[in-house]
């Protein structure tokens, strides 16, 4: 099975954990991280999201972001047809770095895109923009997949 992860989803682990949701979403994330690791699932990442990583100005969170890139098992580049879908989902009210994450995922053919972003999860949900692939939260998407 093939995997997106935005950076909502990479932020969350460092995220302040006092709140029940935010410790669960990254514990979530964490199962995800051992199905990577473990090789039953493929991360598939791509340029977009270390773009979004380096536009970060908290030197600890990127640093650990870069490093957890490192487990991707490929990054996609983007290229004229990714910008294309990417523009055409912001027109459909993805946020850029939503639009352009999600193209990117529909380009890599990946089976399921994780995010914390419950906005993302809702407009996917309701198809706007007919996204390609199926948008979920790490949370829900760790236990519906668990081994």
């Amino acid at each position: 099975m093939n995997i997106y992860l935005d950076a909502c989803c990479l932020n969350r682990l460092t995220d302040d954990q006092n709140q029940p949701r935010i410790r669960e979403e990254a514990a979530a994330v964490e199962r995800v991280f051992k199905l990577v690791r473990d090789g039953t699932v493929q991360w598939i990442s791509s340029d977009a999201l270390a773009d979004e990583i380096d536009r970060n100005p908290d030197l600890e969170r990127k640093s650990g972001n870069v490093a957890l890139l490192a487990l991707a098992s490929e990054i996609i580049e983007e290229n004229d047809q990714i910008a294309h879908r990417a523009k055409a989902l912001h027109k459909a009210g993805y946020g850029v770095f939503d639009a352009l994450h999600l193209a990117c995922a529909e380009a890599a053919r990946v089976d399921v895109m994780l995010t914390t972003d419950d906005r993302f999860v809702r407009k996917a949900s309701r198809g706007d923009g007919r996204p390609r692939v199926a948008v979920r939260n790490p949370l829900f998407w760790s236990q519906e997949n668990s081994p």
